[in-house]
């Protein structure tokens, strides 16, 4: 052996919030699916998808950017509330295991 130790690569995707860079365990896919923006916890649902911390404040700024859109290559609005609704839930299950 030469000494060298092999690391596993691991993947990094960029919020579309806070534009941070993180391993794509850490953050939360999301795809649009007849308007709606879904979120793809398990990363298995078709099309184009895009990454946010699972997080209130990285949501909300991606909302204020209008990054969802852009990242989906749509135009017009989508609707987030589903996707809203589980980061809202992520934040509250933190809160309670502190």
């Amino acid at each position: 052996m030469s000494g060298r130790t092999r690391v596993q690569a691991c993947p990094e995707r960029t919020c579309i919030g806070c534009r941070q860079r993180s391993a794509r365990d850490d953050l939360l896919r999301a795809v649009v699916i007849e308007g709606r923006c879904v979120p793809d916890p398990r990363g298995t649902l078709p099309g184009r998808g895009a990454y946010v911390h699972p997080v209130p404040a990285c949501y909300e700024l991606a909302v204020r950017r209008r990054a969802f859109p852009r990242a989906y290559r749509t135009q017009g609005p989508l609707d987030t509330g589903e996707l809203a609704r589980l980061v809202g839930r992520a934040e509250a299950q933190e809160t309670h295991q502190t």
